[in-house]
């Protein structure tokens, strides 16, 4: 099983994105217990925590591809009423939205090498083109920023447009869960984050961001269809007041939000990356 712990033993790291160096594993004490790195990243593999959640099977995600813009935009028809797009994303990203999802939870970060980001899930009404955003919540991302091309052990946060599908954590599901939830006492972070700061509770809820993973799983599986060295485990989870090595971190209360509002039948995406992404 892939750990998702940290070593107590780090060269602290700045708020000004300063390198991040002397990241190693800690160890759990006990048996029944696995950790997994707070990155997103796998450390090593064994056997698969029994997962306990239901499953809605579903195609796997796509590698980032770049997406060329028209020369010429296409006109609209005469006094046909604009949609009202969301904003701050680039024309190559908007594209990359499934033309049936109707919640985004774009997270932008600050710049590229930042770990300091914003979120805001935007939802729109059957059959209309108007996004509408909610409220903007704090986040970290991962330590050294953004990649999109992100590989195992980098610390930085994969770009793209993934789907959301499944969910888990070491605390049973908030009450109005839509996204199948995987109760698991396999979800465990053990020992200090990148600036020291502890990750305990730091999974106690993680939503699945589908990048080089198997959609229909639990959090914890292990399926790599790009291969590991592209890493994987890449999670929105609890904030732990640090950067990740590759997740997406939101307080406790904005995650029990997440979990009772994303929708398995609105086929909720994140679009994640530097500002202007």
């Amino acid at each position: 099983m892939a750990r998702h712990a940290q070593s107590r033993a780090r060269t602290r790291l700045s708020r000004r994105s300063k390198a991040v160096s002397g990241l190693a594993l800690s160890t759990l004490v006990g048996t029944a217990l696995w950790a997994w790195p707070a990155s997103g990243d796998d450390h090593n593999s064994g056997t698969d925590a029994k997962s306990t959640m239901s499953t809605t099977a579903s195609g796997p995600d796509t590698p980032r591809t770049p997406v060329s813009a028209p020369k010429t935009a296409p006109k609209a028809a005469p006094n046909a009423p604009a949609g009202r797009p969301i904003p701050g994303l680039s024309d190559a990203a908007r594209k990359r939205i499934p033309a049936d999802a109707r919640q985004v939870l774009v997270v932008t970060g600050q710049d590229m090498d930042s770990f300091q980001s914003r979120v805001v899930l935007y939802t729109r009404e059957e059959g209309s083109d108007d996004w509408e955003p909610g409220p903007t919540w704090a986040a970290h991302n991962a330590a050294r920023g953004w990649t999109d091309d992100h590989r195992y052990g980098d610390l930085r946060s994969p770009i793209g447009v993934y789907p959301l599908t499944d969910a888990g954590g070491l605390l049973p599901a908030p009450e109005g869960t839509k996204l199948p939830y995987d109760h698991n006492s396999s979800f465990v972070a053990d020992g200090t984050g990148v600036e020291g700061e502890p990750l305990a509770g730091a999974f106690d809820y993680v939503i699945a961001i589908n990048y080089n993973r198997e959609p229909g799983t639990s959090p914890l599986d292990q399926q790599r269809p790009w291969g590991a060295a592209k890493g994987g485990g890449v999670w929105l989870h609890v904030d732990h007041d640090g950067p990740t090595q590759g997740c997406i971190s939101l307080k406790p209360k904005v995650m029990r939000e997440l979990l009772r509002t994303l929708d398995p039948d609105l086929h909720p995406v994140i679009v994640m990356g530097p500002a202007d992404y």
